[in-house]
Parts: C-alpha cells; sequence; structure tokens
C-alpha cells in the first residue's frame, strides 16, 4: 500500500503537523485483511445462480492479488513499492466491480425467478450488501491522501488532496477535550475502521453523514454505493413482502 519511514520524535504542540517527523504511528494490516477475506468468503458462497466461474474466479485473483501486499507488510503498514500500490487499488477494484456484477445477476434472479427460494435469495442479498461495504470501505482507504502507508508516513504537505473531510480535520476550535483528538493537535489521520464505517453509514443513509466527500472520483463512488445499496433494499422488501403475501 504506501512506504517510508517513521518516527517516535516528540513534537511541539505548536508544530504545525507535516514541519517535522510525523507523530501518528504506522496503521495495523489485519484489519483489511480480515474485511477482504471476510467479502471474497462472502462472494464464493453466493448460491448457484451466481455462475461458478464468476464467483471462484474473483475468489482466486483476489487472493492473488492480497498474498504478495500481505507478505510485503505482514504486521503494520509501512512499506510500499509501486507494484505493492497499484495490486492494492486492483484489489479494492475487483471486489467493487465484481460485486456491482453480482448485484445485477441478483436484480435478475429477484424479478424474473417464477418459483423462487425466498430464503435464499434473501440471504444472497444480504452477501452482496454486505461485500459492497466492505468493498467500498477498502476502495476509499485505498484511495484517500495516498491510502493508508503515505497517509501517516509521508509529511502532510507532501499528502495529495484529501478525498474526505473528517470530523477530526475541522476539530481544532473546539473545546479542548475534543480537540486533543483533532488533527491538528494529535496528527490524527483516518484508519480502515474510519473508512469501513464511512461505507456503512452511506450504505444506511444513502448519502454523507459526518464525513464529507471533497473530490469528484470519491463523490462517484459514494453515489454508485448509494445507489446499489438503494436498490437492494428495495428489492428485498418487495420481494419479503411477495413472500408473506404467498
Amino acid at each position: 500500500m504506501s512506504g517510508g519511514r517513521t518516527s517516535s520524535t516528540e513534537q511541539d504542540d505548536e508544530t504545525p503537523p507535516g514541519e517535522a517527523d510525523r507523530r501518528v504511528g504506522t496503521e495495523l494490516r489485519w484489519p483489511a485483511v480480515v474485511a477482504v477475506l471476510i467479502a471474497l468468503g462472502l462472494y464464493g458462497a453466493l448460491p448457484s445462480e451466481f455462475p461458478a466461474s464468476l464467483r471462484f474466479g474473483v475468489v482466486a485473483l483476489g487472493l492473488v492479488l492480497l498474498i504478495p501486499v500481505t507478505i510485503l507488510n505482514p504486521v503494520r503498514l509501512d512499506r510500499q513499492t509501486r507494484w505493492s500500490r497499484t495490486m492494492s487499488t486492483a484489489l479494492a477494484l475487483l471486489l467493487v466491480v465484481a460485486n456491482q456484477a453480482a448485484l445485477v445477476i441478483l436484480i435478475v434472479v429477484l424479478v424474473s425467478q417464477e418459483h423462487p427460494n425466498g430464503p435464499a435469495d434473501l440471504l444472497a442479498a444480504l452477501q452482496v450488501w454486505i461485500t459492497n461495504i466492505m468493498a467500498f470501505g477498502l476502495l476509499f482507504w485505498e484511495l484517500d491522501r495516498g491510502g493508508p502507508v503515505s497517509r501517516r508516513v509521508d509529511h502532510r504537505a507532501d499528502l495529495p488532496p484529501a478525498d474526505f473531510r473528517f470530523p477530526q480535520d475541522e476539530d481544532e476550535n473546539t473545546v479542548i477535550e475534543v480537540q486533543r483528538r483533532s488533527s491538528v493537535k494529535s496528527d490524527w489521520v483516518p484508519s480502515f475502521v474510519d473508512y469501513l464505517y464511512l461505507s456503512l453509514t452511506n450504505s444506511t443513509a444513502y448519502s454523507p453523514t459526518d464525513v464529507m466527500p471533497l473530490s469528484s472520483r470519491v463523490k462517484g463512488l459514494m453515489g454508485l454505493q448509494s445507489a446499489a445499496s438503494f436498490v437492494m433494499v428495495a428489492l428485498v422488501i418487495a420481494r419479503a413482502v411477495s413472500l408473506l403475501g404467498s
């Protein structure tokens, strides 16, 4: 994902983050790995209406992309190369694109089956919905501010423009106990859990909540995720009502 060196050098509170060595520590690898494995497991376990070649091909390719980047940073994300950055982003994109394909198949199954398997169809919808949350959370995590390694290793002045504005990015002028968690005071940067929460809220509220999209690319991605989630929920409700009425 990204690379460089870290330092535990103490900074004075008056020194702007990015003007000296970073105070924030590198991020643990395992939360993202667990999310990828859950997403791949759910995808591979989709029912037979979803082509086996698609399901198992996505799982196999996902593992091929995951293993090398995990070997590069097995415990903490503190190193990055061009190929690892490309593979990590490609893995997140693979999950997003494959899951949109699964959503299209799910729509066809839900609206066209003459004798539907109600419980299995609803379970498949839940699998696609959860995978969608994991996939977009991983993609947001990979894209924002140069990725998970750059966010914590590079000086702030060297980071690419932010794709998202988190509450901590504007809390420096609030009460002191809130200030302590702000980006300015503590050198805070978002971790994978923050992006997963962003993905979850976008999938349930169908709009930004506490985190605001700043770039056109993530506005488009958030719009796609919201639309996919809305279609899924609407179809599931319609199918549930039809099953209750049958």
